[in-house]
């Protein structure tokens, strides 16, 4: 379950989210987007993504 919940990379989560990849970027360096850091790659968890928008949308 938690593999299925993983992305890979700004470039999948910004076709999961439909932002660009520089937005991704920078949410993920502001800290308004939850990430896990390996290294050089990151890594989103859609459910986390899902939420981070759903808080920002009711704010």
């Amino acid at each position: 379950m938690l593999q299925q919940d993983l992305i890979a990379g700004a470039k999948m989560a910004a076709e999961y989210t439909g932002l660009t990849e520089r937005q991704i970027y920078h949410m993920a360096e502001d800290g308004r987007l939850p990430v896990i850091r390996k290294g050089k790659r990151l890594f989103f968890r859609k459910s986390e993504l899902e939420a981070a928008f759903r808080s920002e949308v009711a704010a």
